[in-house]
């Protein structure tokens, strides 16, 4: 009899809890069709953990009305990038649940109001980076790329603009996400001049070129393949770390990006700093030590170390002067290697052929 007693508990705490349930989402709805935008977020917020078990209709009804919640928040700029990314998921939840159920009560409206937060995002993200809120911009593009992780150009703008903006470390989330998915930016640019200004425009798709040359309004259509970005990706990264002061991350892209292009002088121009760097901060650790039989032998051992760092900087700036054979900077830093080296046949050879 206990246990009959103990279940049939369970049982009303449950069913009362599928009421209240519905009854805050209405409250929710309520509260939102009133403009109270943020009570009805506080509102939903106090049931979200419940809403794993509830049913496929309670579900779709919460995640809509959060997504609504969220968007109208976000284009008043309250919060505008969390709020974004909160409609984003929400609606993204709703095609989830109603996929699975095969109940398409939302996702139609859902559907439409991922695609105009997209456009939305696509918008603020571009006139945020031409104001200089270059940390704005990067937000509102990596939220685009996340509503739809196949427009990966957008990945691109949020690494490019976080690199503007000299956020390093998200930069180099952003890029080492490229990287990962093997972005290479390859596509097609569809120009032509408008007739009016005479001004050679670009077009987001094939078709809408068209329609505004059909229209009258443009003319001279020309396609643009642009090269690969893959390059750019890999030096842009080993750019994050080397201002970080991370050598050894830097070193790595670098010389990764040499496999892909042997003739990068920017790479051999960093490596090469980058082994003066760590001929620095050895020499740093030599300055501090002291003049005990220890001290000493740490600093031979120390010296020793920084000569080989030095000497490993020379197959770079060798191979970017057979690239630029009259580059000045690089033959400088070349002598500067020899005579710290004390290696005066090619200190003078080098001096010589000048």
């Amino acid at each position: 009899m206990k246990n009959n007693l103990k279940m049939l508990s369970i049982s009303l705490l449950v069913t009362i809890g599928v009421f209240a349930q519905k009854e805050q989402i209405k409250e929710a709805q309520a509260l939102y069709d009133k403009g109270k935008n943020e009570e009805a977020l506080a509102v939903l917020k106090k049931i979200e953990y419940l809403i794993v078990n509830a049913s496929d209709t309670d579900k779709s009804d919460f995640f809509f009305i959060k997504g609504n919640v969220c968007k109208d928040l976000a284009a008043k700029n309250i919060d505008a990038v969390t709020n974004f990314a909160l409609a984003s998921s929400a609606y993204q939840d709703i095609l989830l649940y109603e996929n699975d159920s095969r109940n398409y009560k939302y996702a139609f409206k859902a559907n439409q109001a991922l695609k105009a937060m997209k456009s939305t995002l696509v918008d603020g993200a571009f006139n945020d980076y031409n104001a200089g809120k270059f940390k704005e911009s990067a937000a509102k593009s990596y939220e685009v790329y996340q509503i739809d992780k196949k427009d990966t150009l957008n990945l691109m703008n949020a690494a490019g603009a976080a690199l503007s903006g000299k956020d390093y470390v998200s930069a180099i989330k952003y890029f080492d996400e490229l990287r990962r998915i093997n972005y290479t930016g390859k596509g097609v640019v569809y120009y032509a001049t408008n007739k009016k200004t005479k001004v050679e425009e670009a077009f987001i798709s094939y078709s809408a070129r068209e329609s505004n040359i059909q229209a009258g309004f443009y003319e001279k259509p020309r396609n643009v393949y642009p090269p690969s970005k893959k390059e750019e990706v890999l030096t842009s990264l080993a750019f994050c770390y080397l201002e970080r002061n991370d050598y050894v991350n830097a070193a790595k892209y670098y010389e990764t990006d040499l496999q892909l292009n042997a003739n990068c002088m920017d790479c051999y121009i960093n490596l090469t700093y980058v082994k003066m760097q760590q001929k620095k901060e050895l020499v740093n650790q030599m300055d501090l030590l002291g003049n005990t039989p220890k001290d000493l032998k740490e600093y031979d051992k120390l010296n020793a170390q920084k000569d080989e760092i030095v000497k490993s900087a020379i197959p770079y700036l060798q191979k970017a002067l057979t690239i630029e054979p009259k580059n000045e900077d690089v033959i400088k830093s070349l002598l500067g290697v020899y005579r710290s080296l004390d290696m005066m046949n090619e200190y003078n050879a080098l001096k010589n052929s000048k």
